[in-house]
């Protein structure tokens, strides 16, 4: 799946507000810090520049994914960093399990 459809996927999936428009839209508002959420904002970017793709249409594997949070993590279970983050990076590691199981189903 690209990073695109997986962003697809945890908008409509996710039980958090992620969204700042389309797909597009949203992933421009993260790369640009004018995310309506700075949170969501944040992970998002991340998790793209985590993955070290260098296009949205590039393919990304669920490890490359769930590899790419681990700093992401890390940074909102400090002490200091918004507990909302962490429920935020926590619910998308369950929803990118979901898009990847789903993938997998499809193709069979």
């Amino acid at each position: 799946m690209t990073f695109n459809e997986l962003l697809g996927y945890l908008m409509s999936h996710s039980k958090y507000d992620i969204t700042d428009g389309d797909v597009s839209q949203t992933f421009t508002a993260a790369q640009t810090g004018t995310h309506k959420n700075a949170i969501a904002g944040h992970i998002i970017a991340q998790l793209f520049s985590n993955s070290k793709l260098a296009d949205v249409n590039d393919s990304l594997e669920r490890t490359q994914a769930v590899n790419a949070l681990g700093p992401i993590r890390l940074f909102y279970m400090k002490d200091d960093a918004p507990v909302e983050g962490f429920r935020l990076v926590e619910d998308i590691v369950h929803k990118i399990d979901g898009a990847y199981n789903d993938e997998a189903l499809r193709q069979r």
